[in-house]
């Protein structure tokens, strides 16, 4: 019995041998990981010595990585570190300084350093709060007076109706787009083309992407950087401004886009379409991004400035959309009489809305109604037929951003520009310009010093109508300021 319990503990109970073996063993695992820790950090030490040794007889600032980026050399990142340890803070009091630099040398090019205008430089610190408050409000309207009819150009180069129009930041450049499915980028300055962007129903030969439908919607990204086009086909594609060539085609939106605009200082790109639906794309990464709903019809124009909060105009629903894309919500107004065909953001608190009841109606955000709806053309701005009176849809609408002075085109070939009252509370007509045909597009030129109208035979949605008497091109009207 002695011995089966001894036997027994000794099976259960480890030796004392085999305990000391094993804590032998756990040391050896423990200096062999210790062994290989050291091992590592040499050969880390030895890398980065030889890396330095390369670099320095390489004698440039950057090298080759096998995935095809580049690296900073050490001691030659010293940017890119400061920028790592900056705190936001810091940063933003670095942006500020820069930005008051900026404008103190504005100032300097009209004067002397020594006499630069503190007062001129709060008075833009001031209008740049209330721009992006969307309460900034410059009077300029009464400052602008008709043009002649000889200072008026038109450019031709479409063989069917302009239907949209869109201008790059620095002024220089018009892009124009047509039922011909073609585009057109032309120099403000001499009225030349610059570059064409073929098209056409049956593709494009030789490999050139370009639409396949008619071309109803353009747009330019604030910075310059990017062109996007949507159209029949229900694509969007995206271009290079700079070297003109086709960077990306975004697919989803299953009937006509009809709309494109981007968001002011960000590449996020919204559009609008037939199919009822208002779609967010980001052009960094040329990604889909969301889809709103809402519209019980056709979306046929959208605009946006520089919040997340697009507006859109909705067709035979006769409503007009404001989307607040952070709080997934929208505010609907309703006022107009008929279908609702275009729609211009004046600033973030107000826009302008056109309509085939022959109405400009100005909208508050705030308000379900409009603020005031005038008829496109009475009393001293008629200067049509009576008959053609009868049915004059507004095609068209545009605004001169963060000031009092809108347009508005019709389908009687009259643009009209308008006062904004105070506080946006009123319109009232300035002087208007016989251009003839269908004014499918406006726009204003960032520094207002002209504007832009897509002209036509026909009306940009549809073939109502067909005035043969009118020429299908741009007219750029300059804008002059009275002394």
């Amino acid at each position: 019995r002695v011995c089966m319990r001894f036997d027994m503990s000794s099976f259960f109970l480890p030796a004392r041998g085999a305990a000391k073996g094993r804590k032998g063993l756990k040391r050896k695992k423990s200096e062999t990981k210790k062994k290989k820790s050291t091992e590592k950090k040499v050969r880390l030490k030895d890398i980065s010595l030889d890396e330095e040794i390369a670099s320095d007889s390489d004698g440039e600032g950057t090298r080759e990585l096998p995935q095809g980026k580049m690296s900073q050399v050490p001691g030659q990142g010293s940017e890119s570190e400061e920028e790592e340890e900056e705190t936001a803070p810091e940063k933003r009091l670095r942006l500020a300084k820069q930005y008051l630099s900026q404008l103190e040398e504005e100032e300097s090019g009209l004067k002397d350093t020594s006499e630069i205008d503190h007062d001129a430089i709060s008075h833009r610190l001031r209008e740049g709060v209330l721009e992006q408050a969307g309460k900034l409000q410059k009077k300029v309207a009464d400052l602008y007076s008709a043009p002649s009819a000889d200072s008026i150009r038109v450019l031709r180069g479409h063989q069917l109706s302009v239907t949209c129009v869109a201008i790059t930041p620095d002024d220089k450049c018009v892009y124009s787009g047509s039922k011909d499915c073609c585009i057109i980028k032309w120099d403000v300055q001499s009225g030349t083309k610059e570059v064409v962007f073929p098209g056409g129903r049956k593709g494009v030969a030789g490999g050139v992407v370009g639409h396949r439908g008619q071309v109803l919607a353009l747009a330019v990204s604030s910075d310059g950087k990017f062109l996007a086009s949507g159209g029949h086909d229900r694509v969007i594609h995206v271009w290079d401004v700079r070297s003109n060539l086709h960077l990306h085609t975004f697919t989803g939106h299953r009937d006509t886009v009809s709309g494109l605009v981007f968001r002011k200082g960000t590449h996020e790109l919204f559009s609008c379409s037939f199919d009822r639906t208002v779609k967010i794309w980001n052009l960094d990464e040329m990604a889909y991004v969301e889809t709103l709903f809402g519209h019980q019809d056709s979306v046929s124009s959208i605009d946006c400035l520089s919040r997340e909060r697009p507006v859109t105009a909705g067709s035979n629903d006769r409503t007009a959309r404001l989307w607040k894309v952070p709080e997934e919500s929208q505010l609907v107004f309703n006022g107009h009489k008929a279908s609702i065909d275009c729609v211009k953001l004046i600033n973030e608190e107000n826009f302008i809305t056109g309509s085939q009841d022959g109405s400009v109606a100005l909208w508050s955000i705030t308000k379900k109604k409009p603020l005031v709806s005038q008829p496109h053309h009475q009393g001293p701005l008629a200067g049509a037929p009576a008959s053609s009176l009868e049915e004059s849809w507004v095609t068209s609408v545009s605004a001169y951003t963060s000031t009092d002075l809108v347009a508005s085109g019709s389908n009687n070939g009259y643009v009209c520009l308008w006062k904004c009252g105070d506080r946006l509370r009123s319109l009232e007509p300035c002087f208007s310009i016989p251009l003839g045909g269908f004014i499918n597009a406006l726009a204003f030129s960032h520094c207002g010093s002209y504007l832009v109208a897509g002209v036509g035979q026909e009306h940009r949605l549809g073939r109502w109508w067909k005035d043969k008497t009118a020429k299908n091109g741009i007219a750029i009207i300059p804008l002059h300021k009275n002394v």
